[in-house]
């Protein structure tokens, strides 16, 4: 097992990408912010709205004095707008808990709005240097190459990986956290889902994967995420008015995005219960 971590870290020393979230001066609170804009969302997207964020909001005290509303704006057309809510959220427990810092331990950080176990496990890595196993896509698909000889990985994570990856945690923390985000790295740029880089990866001569002949995935059908038509563009285009709106935007203002009057209405319906939007009664709808 040890012998992947030598490898891919030396592989990252020298072709770990310059993000900001990753330099020295990164406070918890910028690797929390990119953690959260990050699930699901490209790196490329991410990077404006990331920085223009921390100008906006530099601390968790400056992002909950401000309105739900205003988290909504700034999120942009990074999708899934929920997660500015909890971002939200998040920075007022900090603020009402823990007088204003990014709590430090995992359990702590695991109590937030909107942290799971990857996100409080990234953080405490990535902005407190410390000894944790961080399963995300890119490390699951580069652990279950490497060492179980799978193309793909399981749709969840399964106890099984959480095992793998503590047997395979440097015993310095700060060699673990460094681990963490070097094996992430790799996923990312090397060991892609579609068109793995092979010739490129530190470790080729160690994955099982390669050894055993690339065998194809065989398990559960992979699910297919469908954009075109579906609610969560109807409530993209139906937020976007909304959130690009200097004030409260009528009903039929909204009825003209949307053809599909029952669909528009259940979407329309969803981001008033999501906390997204807020219905006023003369029948407008603004952010919260």
């Amino acid at each position: 097992m040890s012998e992947l971590v030598g490898p891919v870290l030396a592989w990252y020393e020298t072709n770990a990408r310059d993000l900001p979230w990753r330099r020295p001066s990164a406070s918890p609170w910028a690797v929390m912010v990119s953690e959260f804009m990050l699930q699901q969302t490209p790196v490329a997207r991410v990077l404006d709205t990331y920085e223009q964020w921390l100008r906006t909001w530099p601390t968790p005290a400056s992002l909950a004095a401000d309105s739900p509303g205003a988290a909504v704006r700034a999120w942009g057309r990074l999708g899934y707008p929920r997660r500015a809510l909890r971002l939200h959220d998040a920075a007022r427990a900090i603020v009402m808990d823990h007088g204003g810092e990014v709590p430090s331990s995992l359990e702590a950080l695991r109590r937030l709005p909107g942290v799971g176990d990857y996100t409080a496990a990234a953080v405490a890595s990535f902005a407190f240097g410390q000894r944790h196993p961080v399963l995300d896509t890119n490390v699951r698909r580069v652990l279950a190459r490497t060492v179980s000889g799978r193309q793909f990985p399981p749709a969840s994570v399964r106890a099984s990986e959480r095992v793998l990856a503590a047997t395979l945690l440097p015993d310095a923390p700060a060699e673990a956290a460094a681990w963490a985000v070097a094996s992430m790295e790799l996923g990312a740029l090397v060991c892609t889902a579609r068109s793995p880089r092979c010739g490129a990866c530190p470790v080729a001569d160690r994955c099982s994967w390669r050894r055993a002949g690339f065998p194809e995935y065989d398990g559960p059908p992979r699910r297919k995420q469908t954009y075109a038509d579906s609610d969560r563009e109807c409530r993209g285009r139906l937020l976007a008015v909304v959130r690009e709106a200097e004030g409260a935007v009528p009903r039929s203002t909204l009825t003209a995005v949307w053809a599909d009057a029952t669909q528009r209405e259940r979407c329309l319906t969803g981001l008033v219960t999501d906390g997204l939007v807020t219905a006023h009664p003369d029948n407008t709808f603004a952010l919260p």
